[in-house]
């Protein structure tokens, strides 16, 4: 049986659109158009996938994003929005979604996207290390747990990830291009701003200073370098 996806998308030919490609792709796809029975199905039922559109009737697509993740729901979440402003996409990313898509959309992205978080091993990426310290961070991969002076820090599953690739490859200039295929699996022919957007929460959480971080470097022109 094919992954099962629940689709959440109020515009029914898009909808329609979405569902009958993923069909025809192998995945088995429900399909909700508001976002109460959205927060509903998909913690009473199980998917491998959400796909959610933010502009929703009864709850939006944040409010859906965030009660999934604070009722414990770790379901992988694609988010769909027809807003280009960056903000939007932080605030979703920052609820707990592991990646955003902006409409209109090219059917092959939306595919590449969906293909790459399914790819995504449950509980994330294997590591072997299980804890590290730098600064006042303390990272228990065993357990994912970040704390910061003893205090947690919430991170989402896809920070972590990101979080732990720097760690492991400390002291390495990484490309924005290895870090979306390592970290989300995506092709290098892939453009997007994820990796960018990661970075500035992870320094918001963990940097003493994010506008001049200390750990989590910018190399101009290429990419990131984790010092620590």
């Amino acid at each position: 049986m094919g992954k099962r996806i629940l689709l959440v998308e109020d515009e029914s030919r898009l909808a329609l659109m979405i569902a009958d490609r993923l069909h025809s792709e192998g995945y088995e796809v429900e399909s909700s158009s508001d976002g109460i029975e959205a927060v509903s199905r998909a913690t009473t039922e199980t998917f491998d996938l959400v796909v959610l559109d933010i502009m929703l009737p009864r709850k939006n697509g944040f409010d859906v994003c965030r009660d999934l993740r604070q009722g414990g729901v770790n379901t992988p979440i694609l988010m769909l929005t027809a807003r280009g402003d960056v903000a939007d996409r932080v605030v979703g990313l920052k609820l707990g979604a592991d990646d955003y898509l902006t409409k209109p959309f090219v059917v092959m992205e939306l595919m590449a996207r969906i293909e790459a978080l399914l790819r995504r091993p449950p509980g994330g990426m294997p590591s072997q290390m299980e804890s590290y310290q730098f600064g006042e961070i303390l990272i228990d991969f065993r357990h994912a747990e970040v704390k910061r002076v003893g205090k947690r820090v919430e991170l989402s599953g896809r920070e972590l990830d990101l979080l732990r690739y720097l760690v492991e490859h400390r002291g390495v200039v990484l490309s924005r291009e290895e870090l979306l295929e390592k970290v989300w699996g995506y092709g290098t022919a892939t453009f997007t701003r994820t990796v960018d957007v990661h970075i500035a929460w992870l320094r918001q959480k963990l940097e003493k200073k994010p506008r001049h971080p200390r750990f989590i470097l910018t190399v101009r022109g290429f990419g990131y370098r984790f010092v620590g």
